[in-house]
């Protein structure tokens, strides 16, 4: 057993009981924050596959960005955390079924695939470049998957924004319809004021 595998089953291992705490937690905050952990440690298993860029990218992107922002929407909506647990033991088989379906699905794929833990990598050519390889496979082989994710994505935020707006009455806002529709009569009014004499 090579020092790779080592840090391979010590990122694994975190990597698990993040995962698992994110899902057991029974504070939102606590679980967004196991999330960031997962988060991070799925970076160290990208650098182990000699992934560099998407390692970065999960650092920057989720962690930096999109991880403080659901910390802050989550801390926003005043979740009432006991009624949102109330189903979560009834949920338990079947969530175990699906997790447990997934693993397998993901063994296989990696046996099929030949991309065993533990095999040394390919020899790359000098000057290769696996951000340029990401680029061209995702803007090639892979655009309609990758438009796709992107307009999930689109759902999301407008799912987000849908689900914090909140009316509130007795605040104040404008309206551009009326603006547009307002004439001078409603905004001006003449007053007809006799001239005043010096020494009134």
């Amino acid at each position: 057993m090579n020092f790779e595998l080592l840090v391979f089953y010590f990122l694994a291992t975190i990597l698990l009981f993040a995962g698992l705490r994110v899902v057991t937690a029974r504070h939102p905050v606590h679980a967004a924050l196991y999330l960031v952990l997962a988060f991070f440690t799925g970076a160290g298993l990208w650098l182990l596959l000699e992934a560099e860029f998407l390692a970065i990218t999960l650092v920057l992107v989720y962690i930096g960005a999109v991880m403080v922002l659901f910390l802050f929407v989550v801390m926003m909506m005043n979740l009432n955390i006991e009624k949102m647990r109330d189903g979560f033991w009834s949920n338990l088989p079947l969530a175990a079924f699906v997790g447990i379906l997934m693993a397998i699905e993901m063994s296989l794929v990696l046996t099929v695939a030949g991309r065993t833990i533990g095999s040394d990598p390919h020899a790359h050519a000098a000057g290769y470049s696996n951000t340029k390889e990401l680029g061209r496979l995702i803007y090639t082989d892979y655009v309609y998957p990758f438009e796709l994710a992107a307009v999930i994505l689109l759902v999301a935020i407008v799912a987000a924004i849908a689900i914090t707006l909140r009316r509130r009455t007795g605040t104040k806002h404008q309206d551009p319809a009326w603006q547009v529709r307002v004439k001078r009569d409603d905004r001006v009014r003449l007053v007809s004021m006799p001239a005043e004499k010096e020494g009134d």
